[in-house]
């Protein structure tokens, strides 16, 4: 039996998710939260649906009262209930910046930080705050949707990937695995963080700017066009790097990047499930911020992500570099919310004009 104590940097739906599942095994957690949503853990507890998993032979929601775990409001307050053998961090990237500027006045306080943050500049980020000894790179390919504050449902199964170089990575994978995380090492971090920001492009931006769903962009074979030059261009990126693409847990990345490759007919009809209809009329997150009125987006974190390091190595990267510049417009209010809702001619047109695609 292993035995760690965890600090949890937010109970967002990976956060609920992976922290509850560690709870429910066992282990000690500390969930770090603004303070009105620590006051609802506090109240509520943890609600984690795991039914889908048949490991865990039951139909029953798990829930997890206040009592058997600490929700604290401020990182000062919850490094009292250290010392800690890790933290999780599985915030947005648009919040990491403020995240690392908070940690900074503690960080001779705090844990190894395991992060499972979408995009590859989180990392780095937290390594010239922390040290590259106290950063590990994890993702996660499970699909969590949240319904409220400590509320998940687990909508599909998939895995945990971790960094293995790190000394701490056999024991976490050995703890996450005894809760039924399905957790799996990879030598290559960088691949690994790469080929699941590869998979997080498709149908994030166009869903937002035209306010359809995944399932409507896949339809479409023009848009369609634009969602495999959008991946097109992150492989050539990566190869430009020298970055493998690597299968993730219960994805299987390559081959879903070579039927890319495929005429596009054909691609389309073997991707519609993987990258469309199995999100059925659930919107992606780039839509949800936006229409949220978040005005806050991964965006420039992901595929601006691929254009910086586009440009740093002499790749172009077009499609992505339009998107990202239209989804920040939209997310600044420096265009309306309708400019594209429901017109992909419009849209289609304006990206040939900026980038001659």
């Amino acid at each position: 039996m292993v035995n760690l104590k965890i600090l949890s940097f937010g109970a967002g739906a990976i956060g609920t998710y992976i922290g509850g599942s560690l709870a429910l095994s066992g282990q000690q957690l500390v969930f770090l939260e603004k303070p009105e949503m620590a006051d609802e853990l506090r109240r509520r507890g943890l609600r984690l649906d795991l039914t889908i998993d048949k490991r865990r032979n039951t139909k029953e929601v798990a829930v997890l009262s206040p009592a058997s775990f600490v929700a604290a409001s401020t990182l000062e307050e919850a490094l009292r209930y250290g010392p800690f053998d890790v933290a999780i961090y599985a915030l947005k990237s648009f919040d990491t910046a403020a995240a690392v500027e908070s940690m900074r006045p503690f960080k001779d306080k705090l844990p190894p930080i395991l992060c499972f943050s979408n995009g590859v500049d989180n990392e780095p980020a937290l390594v010239a705050m922390l040290g590259a000894d106290k950063v590990i790179a994890g993702t996660v390919t499970h699909s969590v949707a949240r319904r409220g504050a400590g509320d998940i449902v687990l909508d599909r199964l998939r895995g945990v990937g971790l960094d293995a170089a790190n000394p701490l990575s056999q024991e976490l994978v050995a703890a996450f695995n005894l809760a039924y995380l399905n957790a799996r090492l990879y030598s290559n971090p960088t691949a690994m963080k790469w080929s699941k920001m590869m998979t997080n492009l498709t149908s994030n931006p166009l869903s937002a700017i035209l306010d359809i769903t995944a399932t409507d962009v896949f339809a479409d074979p023009r848009l369609f066009r634009l969602e495999m030059a959008m991946v097109h261009e992150c492989i050539a990126v990566m190869k430009a790097q020298g970055i493998p693409l690597v299968d993730l847990p219960d994805v299987p990345v390559r081959v879903l990047a070579m039927v890319t490759y495929l005429p596009l007919w054909f691609s389309r009809l073997l991707l519609a499930s993987a990258g469309g209809s199995a999100r059925g009329a659930k919107m992606p997150s780039f839509h949800i911020d936006l229409y949220s009125g978040r005005g806050k987006t991964e965006a420039e974190f992901l595929h601006g992500a691929v254009v910086r390091a586009g440009e740093k190595f002499g790749v172009p990267t077009p499609v992505n570099k339009g998107l990202t510049e239209i989804v920040m417009q939209l997310f600044r209010k420096e265009i309306p919310l309708d400019e594209y809702a429901h017109q992909p001619e419009k849209l289609l047109a304006k990206l040939q004009q900026m980038e001659g695609i």
